[in-house]
């Protein structure tokens, strides 16, 4: 990253340089073979697509994955997001908000980009409801 900080400073560089680091090295990416829940979500607005594939054990979220392509924020967001969620309750997933995602980015997120960081929480919800449903 180009930019120039002070090494003791905490603020909002420290966050642009963990959305960097998730973008570059995502957590929990990939796919699952024989997935319980998978769900494809798209911003037709600017191409970013998210897919998330679930395994679920005891209505828990035993191991998630996602792929996709976009923006730094559309995938750190998808990577934050499934280490949050790992472990979680289905009915504790579905109560995630657009707030708790961006909160776990750390930066001011503009309407525009609220859609971005909210791709993958709106592919495990919709995927969840889809599961729910059969």
């Amino acid at each position: 990253m180009s930019e120039n900080m002070n090494p003791d400073y905490a603020g909002v560089g420290m966050y642009r340089e963990n959305i960097i680091d998730h973008y570059k090295h995502p957590h929990n990416h990939g796919t699952i073979e024989n997935a319980d829940i998978k769900f494809t979500e798209n911003n037709p607005f600017c191409g970013d697509v998210i897919t998330v594939t679930i395994k679920l054990m005891d209505h828990k979220i035993d191991g998630i994955k996602f792929i996709g392509k976009g923006c730094a924020i559309s995938q750190a967001a998808a990577s934050m997001l499934t280490d949050e969620v790992k472990g979680k309750t289905l009915e504790e997933a579905k109560n995630y908000k657009r707030e708790d995602v961006v909160n776990m980015l750390g930066i001011e997120v503009g309407p525009v980009r609220t859609k971005c960081a909210v791709l993958g929480l709106v592919a495990i919800k919709e995927g969840i409801k889809n599961y729910e449903s059969r």
